[in-house]
């Protein structure tokens, strides 16, 4: 059975950080594409980043609008993925969801999702 379960999220003022955690079981991360996702109310769940390997090399997209101020990472043996979010604008406000993906994972579509997490909430104040 897989489970991720997110966590780091809160609340911070607009150009502030966050990091999300992502603790993976029944799945390993360094053999699948892990993805983020963000939800605001009203709006479509998104693709925010995906961290990916194959043959050696790793790959990496990001959502425009969060490119150069995100960055996912992960850790092996703590089977966890991480998001760290900075320079943090009040439309970064939504519920943070992690994913494990297939397919053509790094389109960061949610139709490629296979699991996700419960998701975690960031809240940014102008």
């Amino acid at each position: 059975q897989v489970q991720l379960v997110e966590s780091g999220g809160g609340s911070v003022q607009a150009g502030g950080s966050l990091r999300l955690s992502c603790v993976a079981s029944g799945v390993t991360v360094s053999n699948n594409c892990m993805g983020w996702f963000r939800q605001a109310p009203g709006k479509e769940r998104e693709g925010v980043a995906h961290w990916s390997h194959r043959d050696g090399t790793y790959y990496i997209s990001y959502a425009d609008s969060v490119r150069g101020r995100f960055s996912i990472a992960q850790d092996n043996a703590e089977n966890t993925v991480y998001l760290q979010m900075d320079a943090l604008q009040p439309e970064d406000t939504a519920m943070y969801y992690c994913a494990v993906l297939s397919g053509s994972c790094g389109r960061l579509l949610s139709s490629d999702v296979d699991w996700w997490g419960r998701g975690n909430q960031g809240t940014v104040s102008s």
